[in-house]
């Protein structure tokens, strides 16, 4: 790992009618801040299929990170989530933000069928429960535009040898209330909607980066 080299986190936008992301705010909070004694550069990847992956390239190149890690939203999940594998399928449930949908669609028509990440998925999440953070290991990152980014990321940063992965977040819990008191959004009505405070997600995501950071060094 270059000593002078940044490491790279990102969210994603809102999507599916949400005002709000909490990768968004992961990616806003960690920029410019230093852990493990690294540059952190925070920056938002577009919910289009046809954009990510020239976005996500083009922050590779600028940045040349010695580490990238991507966040994104999982509604319905109820604690951290740390994704094993990215597979190559596009099948969207929803539309991305610019009205796209794919069913059945490969990322990469000679793209393997899936990639392993390549962060400490096992340490990272031994680390959060420590910490008093829930946490879980993940062997599908689901088929929307967070498992196309890990997917994607992992074959760009193969060839520069770069160590790639992808953490999934629930719902922040003031997002939840303020549907909740709305009346509006995926949650019908007072129905389940799991969530963790923000404030425990940015320090999940400084564990994670400082982790993996330490993990990569000992490499």
């Amino acid at each position: 790992m270059n000593a002078d080299s940044p490491i790279l986190v990102t969210g994603f936008e809102a999507f599916a009618g949400l005002a709000y992301n909490p990768s968004a705010e992961i990616a806003a909070s960690l920029d410019g801040t230093a852990i493990g004694g690294r540059k952190i550069v925070g920056r938002l990847l577009p919910v289009d299929f046809a954009r990510y992956r020239a976005s996500l390239d083009a922050l590779l190149q600028e940045i040349a990170p010695a580490l990238y890690i991507g966040f994104g939203l999982a509604s319905g999940e109820d604690m951290i989530r740390i994704e094993r594998f990215g597979v190559n399928l596009a099948d969207f449930d929803i539309p991305d933000n610019a009205g796209a949908r794919h069913v059945g669609r490969a990322i990469e028509s000679d793209g393997p069928a899936a990639r392993a990440s390549t962060i400490a998925c096992a340490e990272i999440r031994a680390a959060l429960l420590e910490a008093g953070i829930p946490a879980r290991l993940s062997n599908s990152a689901g088929s929307y535009l967070c498992n196309a980014a890990l997917y994607s990321a992992l074959g760009l940063c193969a060839a520069q040898k770069i160590p790639c992965g992808f953490i999934h977040l629930p719902y922040a819990s003031e997002q939840v209330a303020e549907l909740l008191r709305e009346g509006k959004g995926p949650l019908n009505g007072e129905s389940l909607a799991p969530s963790l405070p923000i404030e425990m997600m940015v320090a999940a995501a400084e564990r994670i980066v400082e982790v993996s950071i330490a993990a990569t060094a000992g490499a």
